[in-house]
C-alpha cells in the first residue's frame, strides 16, 4: 500500500530522480515540479504531505513559494539550499519552513528528516490533553489553542510544539539538541539556528505576557519561566 505523498521541486532533475529513488523505496508516493509556477499548482492540486522545496527556481523562487504555500496551509516544508549560508537558512525558517538541507546532501538524510517530520505531524494532529495554564498564557493541547492575557494568538504548527515542549518541561533547561530531538523529531547535532528562530519567533508571539518569558541560559540552551 503506497504511503503518504511527496511533492519534489526543483530544477535539476538528477536531485529529483535521486530523491525519488529513495523515497520510493520508502513506500512514499512521489510527485516533482520543476519550477515554482508548476510547484504553486501541484501542491494545489495534489495536497501532498510533504515539500522539499528548493530555493534557487525559474520564475518563482522557493522563498517565494514558500510564502504563498504558508498562507493557505501548514504543509510541511524542507527548504533545499545549494550554499552553506545562514542568511538562506534563516529566511526560510522565518517564512515557516519547517527544515532545511545543505546541497550536496546524503539521500538517506532527507529520507531521515522526512520521516521525523511526518511521525511529529501526527502526533500533532491527534495531540489531547488538558488545558496548561501557566499565569496569563494559556495553551490546549486538543485544540492547538493558545491565549495571552485573555487574547488568542495564532501559532504556526513547530512554534506551538515548542510552545507546548517548553511547557511541558516549564523551568527545566532544555538544550538546543533536546528541543531538535523532541520538537522536530530528529537528532541531528549542529543544525540548531533552526531552534533558535522559531525561539526568537515564539518570544515576539508570546511578547503580550507580563509573566511568561522564554530565558536563554547562555551556553546551554532555553526555559520556560513564570
Amino acid at each position: 500500500m503506497a504511503g503518504e505523498l511527496i511533492l519534489l521541486v526543483d530544477d535539476e532533475a538528477n536531485i529529483v530522480d535521486l530523491g525519488r529513488l529513495y523515497l520510493e523505496r520508502e513506500n512514499y508516493r512521489v510527485e516533482a515540479a520543476y519550477d515554482g509556477l508548476q510547484a504553486l499548482e501541484s501542491i494545489r492540486d495534489l495536497k501532498p504531505a510533504l515539500i522539499v522545496l528548493d530555493i534557487m527556481l525559474p520564475g518563482l523562487d522557493g522563498f517565494d513559494v514558500c510564502r504563498k504555500v504558508r498562507a493557505e496551509s501548514d504543509v510541511p516544508i524542507i527548504m533545499l539550499t545549494a550554499r552553506d549560508e545562514d542568511i538562506d537558512k534563516i529566511v526560510g525558517l522565518e517564512l515557516g519552513a519547517d527544515d532545511y538541507l545543505t546541497k550536496p546532501f546524503n539521500p538517506r538524510e532527507l529520507v531521515a528528516r522526512i520521516k521525523a517530520i511526518l511521525r511529529r505531524s501526527v502526533r500533532s494532529t491527534v495531540q489531547t490533553g488538558e488545558q496548561i495554564h501557566l499565569a496569563d498564557v494559556m495553551i490546549d493541547p486538543g485544540s492547538r489553542e493558545v491565549t495571552v492575557a485573555g487574547e488568542p494568538i495564532i501559532l504556526r504548527t513547530k512554534e506551538f510544539d515548542l510552545l507546548l515542549t517548553l511547557a511541558e518541561h516549564r523551568g527545566k533547561v532544555l538544550n538546543r539538541d533536546q528541543l531538535l530531538n523532541l520538537v522536530w523529531g530528529y537528532e541531528f547535532y549542529g543544525q540548531t539556528r533552526t531552534v533558535d528562530v522559531h525561539v526568537a519567533h515564539l518570544r515576539k508571539r508570546l511578547s503580550g505576557s507580563k509573566q511568561v518569558f522564554i530565558e536563554t541560559v547562555t551556553g546551554v540552551g532555553y526555559k520556560l519561566v513564570t
